[in-house]
């Protein structure tokens, strides 16, 4: 995390500063947000968008793959889209498989195609990636991972992720804090997803999200092993995500003595960053292990974690969901 970043999350820093020119910049995100609603064109299917209103990760991968499995689990063909960050297609739409390659896919689209066996595509133009989902992804609903500011995207349901322990930062816009638009535009999502924490929001339907673990499992072979019998005591956490520190609060509260390496959000590693030659499992999330089963190093294990929501909280999304495409 950078100077500034580390600025956005204090209540009063040197940021605010940069006070004008967050001003302008919530301006021309209003301007260009009308701009671009007034151009939409219409899509065949319904559109469902996962978004957040600050930089960085916020938990919206997970949320995506527990709803896809919830509607799955319905009846319904669901696909995604994305904008495939941390890749460079070949060309572009890019429909992703479980066998693509990270490099051209980035590694949240591969991730949700290995955990859901579903169409995703992948484009910086969300637009078009819809498009194509609709003519060759047999599916009824689109779930667009990310592309809440994307607004050439029309869409029929807004779910906001919020982080529950970085929230909104000290509230500003870009660059004097993280937001990409005003708070104010939460209120507007019909859904907002608090992801851990205990933060409450300025929203009439908010639910808190968790990630419970699931399984570990060793990256290259069969061994599976349930939470509580971890491969260690003590482990080297090592994560490439919006808020590293989740992850080894995760893998603290199963008992584990946990020393974290912290990553970019979509880094790319190599195998030296994966050894510690200090006898401890190197412990991965699941969106960076699909980048890492290439490299040589000893000892790697991936802890699978799967979203669940309060008080039926995902059972409440993909109803709404689901009246969207019994509306068709």
């Amino acid at each position: 995390m950078t100077a500034l970043e580390r600025a956005w999350y204090r209540p009063r820093s040197w940021s605010l500063l940069l006070a004008p020119l967050a001003w302008l910049f919530s301006s021309v995100a209003r301007r260009r947000r009308r701009w671009l609603q007034a151009r939409q064109e219409s899509l065949r299917l319904p559109v469902v968008v996962v978004g957040n209103i600050t930089v960085g990760g916020t938990g919206k991968t997970p949320l995506i793959i527990a709803l896809v499995k919830a509607l799955q689990a319905r009846g319904y063909r669901p696909g995604v889209i994305s904008r495939g960050y941390g890749g460079t297609a070949p060309s572009y739409p890019f429909m992703v498989t479980r066998h693509s390659d990270p490099a051209h896919c980035g590694d949240e689209p591969l991730l949700i195609a290995i955990s859901c066996d579903c169409p995703v595509v992948v484009d910086p133009d969300r637009l078009r990636a819809a498009r194509h989902l609709e003519s060759h992804g047999d599916c009824e609903i689109i779930l667009s991972d990310d592309g809440l500011q994307h607004y050439r995207l029309p869409r029929n349901l807004e779910i906001i992720v919020v982080d529950g322990d970085r929230v909104l930062g000290n509230g500003w816009c870009l660059p004097a804090g993280p937001l990409r638009e005003p708070a104010a535009r939460l209120r507007e999502a019909d859904f907002a997803i608090v992801n851990g924490g205990n933060a409450v929001l300025d929203h009439p339907r908010q639910y808190r999200m968790f990630l419970q673990p699931l399984r570990f499992r060793r990256l290259n072979g069969n061994e599976i092993r349930s939470p509580d019998n971890p491969p260690g005591d003590s482990v080297n956490a090592v994560a490439g995500i919006g808020n590293p520190t989740r992850f080894a609060r995760t893998l603290a509260s199963l008992g584990l003595a946990v020393k974290l390496h912290p990553f970019p959000d979509h880094h790319r590693f190599v195998a030296s960053e994966l050894v510690f030659n200090d006898g401890r499992p190197v412990i991965l999330t699941a969106k960076d292990a699909v980048k890492c089963h290439d490299l040589s190093a000893p000892d790697l294990w991936v802890l699978d974690v799967a979203a669940t929501l309060e008080n039926s909280g995902l059972n409440t999304l993909v109803e709404a969901i689901e009246n969207l495409v019994t509306e068709l």
